[in-house]
């Protein structure tokens, strides 16, 4: 099991994973601002491709009670979540998680990841995932990644396939989507396979 420092709310600390222009840094407390006012301004943007929002989705109370399971995933190794930082002024670009991990015979994790919309289709995701990669396979020792996304979710589809993940089928209603039952195709990297550099 990997051992980090920890914080108020028993949120770890020196878990910084860098990139030439991003950070990958556990959620605190003090990024509640930013993290509401992002999500709040890309909220049409966000919506169709995410679990339905409470009402209370923004609050700081909701915030807080996020980082406390997330602090819960990382003390039991089931979870990882990250946000996204621009290095060069600390802006917070979206998040990333590795969730629900099966150790055992499985080694395996879900992938998650959201984008604000004025950072989309900038490659901030790109690099994000790139630094996630070793810490999930190296750090972690998993074998294998799995993600699913919309079928008509070309962007998310294409960032896949770029970083190296593989199609490998497709599930009828397999997430709850915006209060609705959908489709996902799946992907997955394995701890062996290739991935892209560039």
């Amino acid at each position: 099991m990997i051992r980090f420092g920890w914080t108020r709310f028993y949120i770890p600390h020196g878990a910084r994973l860098l990139g030439p222009r991003v950070s990958l840094q556990p959620p605190r407390y003090s990024d509640w601002r930013a993290w509401a006012d992002l999500r709040a301004r890309s909220r049409a943007f966000l919506v169709p491709w995410e679990p339905a929002w409470a009402p209370d989705a923004l609050s700081r109370a909701a915030y807080r009670r996020r980082l406390r399971h997330i602090a819960l995933e990382w003390r039991d190794d089931i979870g990882y979540s990250f946000l996204i930082f621009r290095r060069e002024d600390d802006v917070l670009l979206g998040g990333v998680t590795l969730s629900n991990i099966r150790r055992g015979v499985a080694q395996t994790a879900s992938l998650g990841y959201w984008i604000g919309q004025p950072y989309a289709r900038q490659g901030f995701m790109t690099e994000a995932l790139r630094c996630l990669l070793p810490f999930a396979f190296d750090r972690l020792a998993l074998h294998r990644i799995e993600a699913a996304c919309l079928p008509h979710n070309q962007a998310s589809r294409g960032l896949l396939t770029k970083i190296g993940f593989r199609e490998e089928g497709y599930a009828r209603q397999y997430l709850k989507i915006n209060g609705i039952w959908q489709d996902h195709v799946l992907y997955a990297l394995l701890s062996d396979d290739p991935r892209s550099k560039e």
